[in-house]
């Protein structure tokens, strides 16, 4: 088995080698007479350096990650074990993505949030080789099994002078909620919006200063961008990218590719079936869109998120 640091140098410098760009670039919006210069970037990059930290969840309560790489087909890394028994058997429902830190003692630190049973969790833990050296649960509040989506939003600006943190939960009457953490880390601000019923699964793409974006497919088979300002009340302001073919997700997770960027995963979990695609700045139906196929490996863990480093997650897709 493969050592956790071996496992988080890995995931952090392949995150960092297309992810981390320059404050200025952070900044610079893309248009439709770029897209197709960008897009065409982003897929030259995703050949060499693009990949999705994708982590999972299994049945008997172990978190592992394997990286799929955006070669053309795509490649899987080997598997690995990151903590044995992390959760008790078939309880988490949902999961956000996770922050993983090397302790500097050949361990990791791992945080996020998990949905068991009517409740939502902060959850924390140490793990070295494998096994949990401690760990710890915290309630956040009930009421949490009419949610079918749940992800964190955390921004800090490249010279660290702000910072702020948002999470968002998609309950299944299509009412999308969206909370504010100060910097106790208490849930402050709560704010809604209806009207996404038809929503099948939503990834993070962007995280700047003043918005927050998903990418989210329809049972219908639509794709769009959900283009969130950090302002209240939420407005969220919708665009199409395409009209069809995107309904067989139940999960997509996402990587930053190159300057603006991203690298996303589908996952069919009907068929157990992956597959992977380049996408340029997202600008509705003009976003450039490239397949690199199907990813050979079978996807059979209930759950499916994304590893993250914790400041270095550069998400700029929009």
């Amino acid at each position: 088995m493969r050592t956790l640091r071996t496992f988080r140098l890995r995931t952090a410098l392949a995150v960092l080698a297309v992810a981390a760009v320059p404050a200025g670039a952070v900044a610079v919006p893309a248009t439709a007479s770029t897209a197709g210069s960008q897009a065409r970037a982003t897929s030259t990059t995703a050949s060499a350096s693009c990949l999705v930290s994708l982590g999972s969840l299994t049945a008997g309560g172990d978190h592992r990650a394997r990286h799929v790489s955006a070669t053309v087909p795509p490649t899987a890394g080997a598997g690995e074990l990151v903590a044995h028994d992390v959760y008790p058997d078939g309880l988490v429902r949902l999961s956000s993505s996770m922050i993983g830190t090397d302790d500097g003692y050949d361990g990791l630190d791992v945080s996020g949030f998990v949905v068991m049973g009517d409740a939502l969790y902060g959850s924390g833990y140490k793990a070295a080789n494998g096994e949990i050296v401690n760990a710890g649960l915290s309630r956040v509040g009930g009421g949490w099994s009419s949610f079918t989506g749940f992800e964190r939003a955390e921004y800090r600006s490249p010279t660290g002078d702000f910072w702020r943190m948002n999470a968002y939960g998609l309950r299944n009457d299509g009412t999308l909620f969206r909370w504010t953490f100060d910097r106790t880390g208490a849930w402050r601000t709560k704010t809604s919006y209806p009207g996404f019923a038809a929503v099948k699964s939503m990834a993070l793409i962007s995280k700047t200063r003043t918005y927050d974006t998903f990418l989210a497919n329809t049972r219908s088979g639509a794709l769009y961008t959900i283009h969130i300002p950090t302002t209240s009340p939420m407005k969220p302001v919708v665009k199409l990218v395409r009209g069809s073919t995107w309904q067989g997700f139940e999960t997509m997770l996402v990587q930053p590719c190159g300057q603006n960027g991203t690298l996303l995963l589908g996952i069919d979990k009907d068929t157990k079936a992956g597959y992977l695609y380049a996408v340029g700045h997202a600008n509705g139906p003009a976003t450039v869109i490239q397949g690199r196929g199907k990813v050979p490996i079978t996807f059979d863990d209930p759950v499916n998120f994304r590893w993250i480093p914790r400041y270095d997650d550069w998400l700029f897709g929009e």
